[in-house]
Formats: C-alpha cells, sequence, structure tokens
C-alpha cells in the first residue's frame, strides 16, 4: 500500500463512526439507515439500462465499500452475490452491522482495491463510489477491477467532479486551476491525526486510463441541476447548493469490459 494510502486508511478508522454518525442523522427512531443501490433510477444520472438492465441475479462487488451503504441497496436490489472490499476495518464493522439490520446477504472483505484479493473474472458488476480520488495508483485499481470482472463485466465508479474541487466551497470561488492536477490534502478536522489524501485528476485522464486499462466507456455523466433547491442539505456540510447549481458535484462513468 502506498504511503496515501495508509495515511487515509488511518484516517478512515479514526473517522468512521463519526462520518457514519452524520450519514445516518436523519433516520428516524426505529427506521433503517438509509442503503441506496446504485444502479436504480434515482442514482446519480439515473440507471442505465442498455447497459446494466438490472443486477438482480447478477454477481457484484463493490470496490472501496465504506460503512456497506451502496452493497447493502444492492443486494436489497436482488442481485445473487455482493462483496464489499475496503481497506478500513472500522468501516467493515459498520457494513456488517448495517448488513444485520436489513437482514440481506452480502459478506464484507478487508483489502487494498489495488490489490484485489479476489478471484479472476469472479463478478459481473464492480462499482466505486467517490473512492477513485483517493487512488494512488490509478491504473492498478483498472486493472484489478478488470481482472475480477467477467467478459463483459460493467465497472461504474464516480468521484467528486474535478472541476467543482477546483472552488473553495465556502466562498464559492475559483482556488486552482483545473489542469493542476495532482496530490492534495484536506484537513476533515484538528482532532484527527491524519488528514485525506486524494489526487486530482482531469475528466480526460480518468476517461483515457479506463480505456487504456481494457474498458469501453459508455457513458460520462455529470447529474445535476441549475436549480440550487433542487438540491438535499449535505450531512457533512461540505457542498454549496448555489455552487452545484452552476458546477456539476459529481461525475460518473458507465464502462464495459472490451
Amino acid at each position: 500500500m502506498h504511503d496515501s494510502g495508509t495515511t487515509n486508511q488511518r484516517l478512515w478508522d479514526e473517522w468512521s463512526d463519526a462520518f457514519q454518525a452524520l450519514w445516518n442523522a436523519d433516520t428516524g427512531e426505529g427506521g433503517l439507515p438509509p442503503a441506496p443501490c446504485p444502479f436504480t433510477s434515482d442514482a446519480p444520472g439515473g440507471s442505465q439500462p442498455e447497459i446494466l438492465p438490472s443486477v438482480s441475479g447478477l454477481d457484484v462487488v463493490e470496490l472501496g465499500c465504506g460503512g456497506g451503504q451502496a452493497s447493502v441497496g444492492t443486494a436489497m436490489e436482488g442481485a445473487e452475490r455482493v462483496v464489499g472490499v475496503d481497506f478500513s476495518a472500522a468501516q467493515l464493522e459498520h457494513a456488517r452491522q448495517l448488513r444485520d439490520l436489513y437482514g440481506v446477504e452480502a459478506q464484507f472483505v478487508e483489502g487494498d482495491v489495488t490489490r484485489l484479493p479476489l478471484s479472476d473474472d469472479a463478478f459481473d458488476v464492480a462499482f466505486s463510489g467517490w473512492v477513485v480520488q483517493m487512488i494512488e495508483d490509478l491504473d492498478a485499481y483498472l486493472t484489478e477491477a478488470r481482472r475480477v470482472l467477467r467478459p463483459d463485466g460493467v465497472l461504474v465508479f464516480d468521484v467528486p467532479h474535478p472541476f467543482y474541487e477546483c472552488f473553495d466551497p465556502a466562498t464559492a470561488s475559483l482556488e486552482r486551476s483545473y489542469h493542476d492536477a495532482g496530490r492534495r490534502t484536506i484537513t476533515i478536522d484538528e482532532d484527527y491525526e491524519a488528514d485525506l489524501v486524494v489526487f486530482d485528476r482531469k475528466v480526460s485522464d480518468l476517461h483515457n486510463a479506463a480505456v487504456d486499462a481494457g474498458f469501453d466507456v459508455r457513458r460520462v455523466l455529470e447529474p445535476g441541476s441549475s436549480d440550487p433547491d433542487d438540491y438535499d442539505d449535505d450531512p457533512l456540510g461540505s457542498n454549496r447548493p448555489d455552487l452545484m447549481a452552476q458546477v456539476p458535484r459529481t461525475l460518473r462513468f458507465w464502462a464495459v469490459v472490451r
């Protein structure tokens, strides 16, 4: 694991309880925490039935599963087998608790998404939600995703939109060049020993890396709306609806093994 991976792993182990509490803050008494499936019509950018009609009966892996929300949501949609992989043991504890709350079948495995502890050709679908920006070796991640997917397997991943990341959310002002890619650190809170390490990449860099790894990129989506009222409050307090109405917040790729 690269130094950045070790730093991020330590941060997520320390931050996990607080992060999951924020994620679940709106859960009513006796209610189930949110567990959205990334492949349904209400996912960012909507479903893509011409690429993936349904996950029902398919084997799905979440690469960088965190608290397991997408894995559990996918199991709820009828996937045959769901496996979530994450490097944070603390996050995986939350994932297993969420799985048990919903009463679904899902396996959660500790591991590095650039060196997956999984067999070749084991899955029909792979997903990563807001994970790729934290991975230093993008090529290794994509190579591993390609390895564990079957022929015609589908990879879906999304990241914070690289252009939105150029803005200071506190002031909605442009603070750095879109062309200034590379390593960047984000201070989550002074209570934690580690900063979050991210790697800024242009849209073209992400697209071309996926193609070079053996994927046919079928869709590049920038979901959003020009109306600030269309955006829900961000539980982490890091987004501004007025800025998101001008600059897309999320970038999502749909790719198929070539």
